[in-house]
């Protein structure tokens, strides 16, 4: 049975490293009959949570601010995949997909008891180094905290430039994992 799958792509760089392995992994999951569909933050107009707790009123549009993420809402609450994509900043992941994810709690508050929907999760990341540790326990925390289940991970160190991820084998793991979804 194909799966829905959304990716948040938090690079700002839409022809990046980042982007090359979401890239890969689409053409994995399309492969074998998945639906994807890719945002790419940057070049949206999302604003950062205000934690007002206001949200979850319209659950069509459940955030109290009106701007793009009205734009992903419905894609994630029907997502059965949530795919973090980005590049390592400062050992964590980019500020573009953490304002996002910090605002898919309006979605927690349609339910009264701030449920977040339970979703299955892979991480992907690109970094000129190979230090992954802080983003990977985030990640980790983030996924017991929600109780989503992870499917994987592909973390690419090494890749700085645009175009410094050509021919590396984690462009192949990842379509591999994108093709394992069935």
């Amino acid at each position: 049975m194909s799966k829905k799958i959304i990716i948040l792509n938090g690079s700002p760089r839409k022809s990046g490293n980042t982007t090359a392995l979401t890239a890969a992994f689409t053409k994995g999951a399309e492969e074998t009959g998945n639906q994807v569909t890719e945002f790419f933050l940057d070049g949206m107009n999302i604003k950062s949570c205000k934690g007002c707790f206001g949200g979850g009123k319209n659950c069509d549009s459940p955030c109290v601010q009106k701007d793009d993420m009205d734009k992903i809402y419905p894609f994630y609450k029907e997502a059965d995949i949530v795919v973090l994509a980005s590049p390592l900043y400062y050992w964590n992941i980019s500020g573009q997909l953490k304002m996002t994810f910090d605002r898919l709690f309006a979605v927690a508050e349609c339910d009264s008891e701030y449920h977040n929907p339970k979703k299955d999760s892979i991480l992907i990341m690109a970094a000129e180094g190979n230090d992954f540790e802080e983003s990977e326990y985030w990640y980790n925390r983030l996924e017991k905290h929600l109780g989503w289940k992870s499917l994987g991970k592909v973390l690419c160190g090494g890749v700085m430039a645009i175009g410094d991820i050509q021919g590396n084998e984690k462009l192949d793991e990842a379509r591999k994992l994108g093709a394992s979804i069935q």
